[in-house]
């Protein structure tokens, strides 16, 4: 059944060369020629290749069918899928053919296996698009009013870019007693007007006419266009100059220089005078012989402003008008042959190229061009080649050359080619073409990428910005082309409560790897994670690298105040005693900070004194003493600002405020601070001194029976109360010292505060810390309950 179907097969193929080669052997004497309309909207229909070809559309794009057109202006498109030609694009015929009718363009309908094409053309039919333009829109006719009935004028012509009959049919002009007008057709098939005189003028009776001259083309609808000729009469000359003869032919070269004399026309007049001055112009000049020709007015040496082109316009016809003086003038025709010589080198368009080439593969089509030349003749004529040292050879038909490799290539030994084609015409001098292409042989993917390193340690200081550039990874690959192109991608985390797509991500073009949002070290402080590297080969290969990012703290938390408390509430104060020695121990300012290593190394200073000089500070511990022996001159009451600091970069900081009583002993009563003082209060200080001093005589004795009682009540229920003791209503009476949370602290703590004495040293005692669990702001920091306020108030953390 297989071979069956492969002799079908055969059969068919066969069928189709033969029928190939009918239609190439009858495109050989004439090219089978399509039509379209211009204007046509592009991808309209244009034939049934398929149908042409006598093929089925299942079969028509296994024969690998296209359509070329020299220098690869694609007008057509071939519809691999139904076999039909389409139009590539909106065509213009005056900007395709110009005058030139038919308008034209050739192709070829190329096979690629078999190698097989014939000739065809694509005639664009012209439509009336265009109006009659005259260059001049106003022409001035000087008319003797000696001119008998029967006198022509020529006036200057309209053009139409539309071609046939949709160019100019006929001119009419205005009613009027005196002009008609007649349509005249030159050589080239180009309609002129000429002004006939019916009516004998006379200069005294109307000096001046106005008329409109209107130019139709044949087209339907038809299109017209107007100008205004104004006839001036003019008194007798009746002489007009004649030329020596009314044709000349002038060839001329292409490569002719600007300023190049082409001919000199010469006209003589047998009047006299000023009727007798001749001066010479162009007539009824087109735009392009405008531009490309001048003439000399008063010697008629036309010479040319621009340079020829045989390529373009082979040939042009100048009309030259000689005028006397008067109204009178000769005219002329020069046609002017241009001749080719070569100055355009061949041209190389590629149709198809392939690269690169599967290494051991047989021979193979690389490429598929085709060359032309601009010039005619042996100017035109061609040759190819290539070097001889590569393994490629050059097959032609025609002007189609195809590329091919001559033994199977072997990317061991040589992994590109760098071929020359050469195309060279045979004019005389010889001119040449080369295109270089490079023809690389194709690789497998046998490797797989390789990481630069088997691990990467990556820093990153906590606080980052969301996307930051965090570090890069890279593998190579020793393949080639896009077995060499490698993808990195983050490979599942052996962690499960690791989440990584939230942590990091990875530019899968060139390893770059961003922290997605900002680090915090105090929450973070390392994680690690796999890369993998993949390659785009097939099958695809890859390999993959462990990746460890260390968070660097950064100073973010300001030192945070413990003691004494900065909530707001009723300050805190000190008593010191006024018989206490140099060295004596007032407090001890507590603080942490959130972050680690130097930046949480704390020092302390003191800010600001009421009386400087009178305390001092400790800067590493805290400890605020006493730097001198007290008197009765220092002031009673004294406010201390200390600044703690950490020693991070750049440093951040906080205060603390301390109150400090000084007293005589211990039994003396407890005065508010200044700033709770009333306003009276402070600006009579006198009263105040007074009021103390009576009170302190006054409450002596019942202060020492109050402190003798609370001491045995402390005493008797230490063991079973935990250093909680009762102490009746007094000058002391007990209460609790509230801290508020403040600064990083989320939540408040208490201390439970009582009097206790009888061992002749007087002390305060704070007893069982009422604290909540510490805030997450310090994890793994506590500050243990039973601190000690000695006789010196030294306040011990543990």
């Amino acid at each position: 059944m297989e071979a069956s179907g492969k002799l079908i097969c055969r059969q068919r193929q066969v069928l189709f060369c033969f029928l190939l080669l009918g239609l190439s052997l009858a495109g050989a004497a004439e090219p089978r020629r399509y039509s379209v309309v211009e204007e046509t909207e592009g991808s309209s229909f244009v034939t049934s290749l398929a149908k042409d070809l006598a093929l089925e559309q299942r079969e028509f794009s296994r024969w690998g069918i296209r359509v070329v057109s020299r220098g690869n202006k694609l007008h057509l498109q071939l519809n691999q899928e139904t076999g039909d030609m389409l139009l590539n694009e909106k065509l213009d015929r005056e900007d395709l053919c110009g005058h030139t009718e038919p308008c034209v363009l050739h192709f070829q309908v190329l096979l690629e296996s078999p190698f097989e094409f014939f000739q065809a053309e694509l005639q664009v039919i012209d439509i009336n698009d265009h109006s009659p333009v005259f260059l001049d829109k106003e022409m001035l006719v000087k008319v003797s009013e000696s001119s008998p009935p029967g006198t022509t004028f020529p006036l200057k012509n309209a053009e139409d870019l539309d071609v046939g009959q949709n160019n100019i049919e006929n001119y009419v002009i205005s009613p009027n007693s005196y002009f008609r007008v007649l349509t005249r057709k030159r050589s080239d098939g180009r309609k002129y007007p000429e002004l006939v005189l019916d009516k004998a003028l006379d200069r005294e009776a109307e000096a001046e006419l106005r008329l409109t001259l209107t130019a139709l083309d044949g087209g339907s609808p038809p299109r017209s266009g107007t100008a205004q000729v104004y006839i001036e009469v003019l008194d007798v000359n009746d002489n007009a100059p004649e030329f020596e003869q009314p044709f000349y032919r002038v060839q001329i070269s292409e490569d002719s220089p600007i300023g190049f004399l082409v001919v000199k026309v010469s006209a003589t007049d047998v009047d006299t005078g000023v009727n007798g001055e001749i001066s010479y112009s162009l007539f009824q000049a087109s735009d392009e012989i405008g531009k490309t020709f001048k003439i000399n007015p008063l010697t008629g040496e036309i010479e040319l402003k621009k340079q020829l082109d045989f390529e373009k316009l082979q040939s042009y016809e100048v009309n030259i008008e000689a005028r006397d003086a008067g109204t009178l003038s000769g005219k002329c025709t020069i046609l002017i042959q241009v001749m080719d010589v070569n100055d355009h080198a061949p041209e190389v368009t590629m149709s198809a190229f392939t690269s690169p080439i599967p290494e051991n593969a047989p021979e193979t089509v690389v490429a598929l061009f085709s060359v032309s030349d601009l010039d005619s003749g042996e100017n035109g004529k061609i040759s190819c080649s290539i070097q001889e040292d590569l393994p490629f050879l050059l097959k032609s038909a025609e002007n189609f050359y195809t590329l091919l490799t001559e033994r199977p290539l072997d990317r061991e030994s040589r992994g590109e080619y760098n071929i020359t084609i050469t195309v060279t015409d045979l004019g005389t001098p010889t001119l040449k073409t080369q295109l270089n292409i490079t023809v690389l042989v194709a690789d497998v993917n046998d490797n797989a990428p390789a990481f630069t390193q088997t691990s990467y340690t990556l820093f990153v200081r906590e606080n980052n910005s969301p996307a930051l550039h965090i570090g890069s990874i890279s593998a190579t690959d020793r393949d080639s082309g896009t077995n060499a192109q490698v993808t990195y991608s983050l490979l599942p985390p052996q962690d499960p409560h690791l989440s990584l797509t939230s942590l990091v991500s990875i530019n899968a073009d060139n390893g770059h790897l961003f922290a997605l949002r900002s680090l915090d070290y105090e929450a973070l402080q390392e994680f690690e994670f796999r890369v993998g590297a993949t390659d785009r080969g097939s099958p695809a290969l890859s390999s993959e690298a462990l990746v460890r990012v260390l968070v660097l703290d950064a100073n973010d938390n300001s030192p945070f105040v413990l003691y004494p408390l900065q909530n707001g509430s009723a300050p805190c104060t000190e008593l010191v005693p006024r018989a206490a020695e140099p060295g004596y121990l007032v407090t001890k300012v507590v603080a942490v900070d959130g972050d680690s290593g130097q930046n949480a190394w704390l020092s302390y200073q003191l800010l600001k004194a009421t009386e400087p000089g009178l305390f001092r500070m400790w800067a590493h511990n805290g400890e605020v003493r006493t730097s001198r022996l007290l008197s009765e001159r220092d002031a009673a009451k004294h406010r201390l600002v200390v600044l703690i600091k950490d020693n991070g970069e750049p440093p951040r900081s906080a205060t603390a405020t301390l109150h400090v009583l000084l007293v005589d002993d211990f039994s003396q009563p407890y005065l508010p601070l200044p700033e709770a003082a009333p306003a009276q209060a402070q600006a009579d200080s006198l009263t105040v001194y007074l009021v103390v001093a009576l009170a302190s005589v006054s409450s002596l004795f019942l202060f020492s029976v109050l402190l003798f009682v609370a001491v045995r009540l402390c005493r008797g229920s230490r063991a079973a109360s935990v250093g909680r003791c009762s102490v009746p209503e007094g000058h002391f009476p007990g209460h609790l010292v509230d801290v508020s949370g403040t600064g990083t602290l989320s939540q408040s703590y208490q201390y439970e505060v009582c009097l206790a004495g009888g061992s002749g040293t007087n002390e305060f005692k704070f007893l069982k810390p009422i604290i909540p669990d510490f805030p997450p702001q310090f994890p793994g920091k506590e500050i243990q309950g039973n601190s000690t306020f000695s006789n010196n108030f030294g306040f011990n953390i543990q």
